[in-house]
């Protein structure tokens, strides 16, 4: 039901979650679902506390750029990073150690570390030739990083490749993982910026339960 429920209304979903905690609260699913519903309404401290249940209770790292965001929600951008760098990086799927260079870039940003939030980014996932499911985010937040760096001719460079790979993804089946540029550029979206410069828990542990931090 939480997961129907959180796209359309994130505080309904939430509370069908914490009913579901009341009865299965050993349940990893459960722990995991209360947290990623407590973080879509704002409770970082909350979510915080039931990403660390859920890792301990399934020994699992599929949550880690969560639990980094959660931590700068919470306003604690240098733990954020301390918590990303705990992480064998090379031992998570593809998918998960995208979203962790994302929400480290994020974290660095709070910090007004610009140019190393871009360095966040320089992993072998951005391939701007070919889109894969995590591209749109990965492209749009370079494109913000660079926004922020002044660079607003690549900035929109990256996001207009952000758009096209969201657009072909939309169009494929949803098993299928990869496409190639050359069937997204069928696809007519206006280019803002071809001037031809691309650029090639413990639950008892205390959280403080105020304090959202800027988001990247």
């Amino acid at each position: 039901m939480a997961a129907r429920l959180i796209d359309e209304d994130p505080a309904l979903a939430h509370e069908h979650a914490l009913a579901a905690s009341r009865s299965a609260g050993r349940i990893a699913v459960v722990r995991e679902t209360v947290a990623i519903t407590a973080y879509a309404v704002g409770d970082f401290a909350l979510a915080l506390r039931e990403l660390r249940t859920f890792r301990r209770i399934s020994g699992r790292d599929d949550q880690i750029a969560l639990m980094v965001d959660s931590e700068r929600g919470v306003g604690r951008p240098d733990r954020a990073l301390e918590v990303g760098r705990a992480v064998d990086r090379s031992s998570l799927p593809t998918d998960v150690r995208v979203e962790l260079a994302i929400a480290m870039s994020g974290a660095r940003l709070d910090l007004g570390e610009t140019e190393r939030a871009l360095q966040e980014l320089d992993i072998p996932e951005l391939d701007p030739d070919t889109a894969y499911p995590w591209s749109p985010g990965l492209f749009a937040a370079r494109s913000a990083v660079l926004e922020e760096l002044g660079r607003t001719d690549e900035a929109a460079q990256w996001q207009h490749r952000a758009d096209v790979a969201a657009a072909a993804l939309g169009e494929i089946d949803a098993d299928a993982e990869t496409i190639e540029v050359d069937e997204i550029d069928e696809i007519e979206i206006d280019d803002p910026a071809d001037d031809g410069t691309a650029d090639s828990t413990d639950d008892e542990e205390s959280v403080p339960e105020d304090g959202a931090g800027e988001r990247a």
